[in-house]
């Protein structure tokens, strides 16, 4: 890869994540975190607003933005390929706008890239997911997007039924079922919620219904204690 290439190739991987740090870039451009760090000193003397240091982890600074981007084949293919994958598992209004984002996308793209991309022979059949399930992700993911708390009734593996009231914090999908990793305001600690087994799922109403992140009970502190650093790295953008 062209050093050129590197430092675009590092600009957009920090603008993507809300801290990036100099491991991270080094395992996926393939290099030494001493040229990263070379690098990144180098793009900031050039004016880039990239904050943070070596050690810590970098950001891109709020008012950056890059000339649109052009596509190439293979990263047309890419995205309709995750397109088409990802819709077999989401929720109807997030399918539908999955949909409408990729039209936007190949629309940009030269006739013969365009037809490339969209011909590719790959599929993913839509998957047989419970209507309620669908309407289930639907409201979780709007209610993390927007930090309502939540009310339901769940039953565990073992079919004890418990009323919990929760700040939901992300839907994760594990190849078979949904699950929504939690802060449990009556457990006061993180739970893990199959979808499936949640029912009379409804939000906290009035100003008690919303939350503001609070130190020791966000995603990043989620997946901080249940997950390995690595794969912390790579789910915590």
């Amino acid at each position: 890869m062209r050093r050129a290439d590197r430092l675009f190739q590092i600009v957009q991987l920090i603008r993507g994540r809300r801290r990036t740090t100099a491991s991270f870039l080094a395992q996926r451009l393939e290099v030494s975190e001493r040229t990263v760090y070379r690098d990144v000193a180098d793009l900031q003397h050039q004016g880039v607003p990239i904050e943070g240091e070596a050690g810590v982890g970098y950001r891109l600074g709020r008012g950056f933005e890059l000339p649109p981007l052009m596509f190439s084949p293979d990263e047309a293919r890419a995205l309709v390929a995750s397109v088409r994958m990802a819709q077999a598992w989401q929720d109807p209004a997030m399918a539908q706008a999955s949909q409408v984002a990729l039209g936007k996308i190949l629309s940009v793209l030269p006739a013969a890239a365009r037809a490339a991309a969209q011909s590719m022979a790959l599929y993913a059949p839509p998957v047989r997911m419970q209507p309620a399930v669908l309407a289930t992700l639907q409201t979780l993911r709007e209610a993390v997007q927007q930090r309502c708390r939540l009310r339901f009734a769940y039953r565990d593996a073992q079919g004890v039924g418990s009323q919990r009231k929760v700040r939901p914090l992300g839907c994760f999908y594990w190849g078979s079922v949904w699950t929504l990793a939690a802060w449990c305001e009556d457990r006061n600690d993180f739970r893990s919620f199959r979808l499936d087994r949640m029912r009379d799922l409804a939000l906290v109403e009035g100003a008690a219904g919303h939350f503001q992140e609070e130190a020791g009970k966000t995603l990043a502190d989620c997946l901080r204690a249940a997950a390995p650093p690595h794969v912390l790295d790579q789910l915590s953008s």
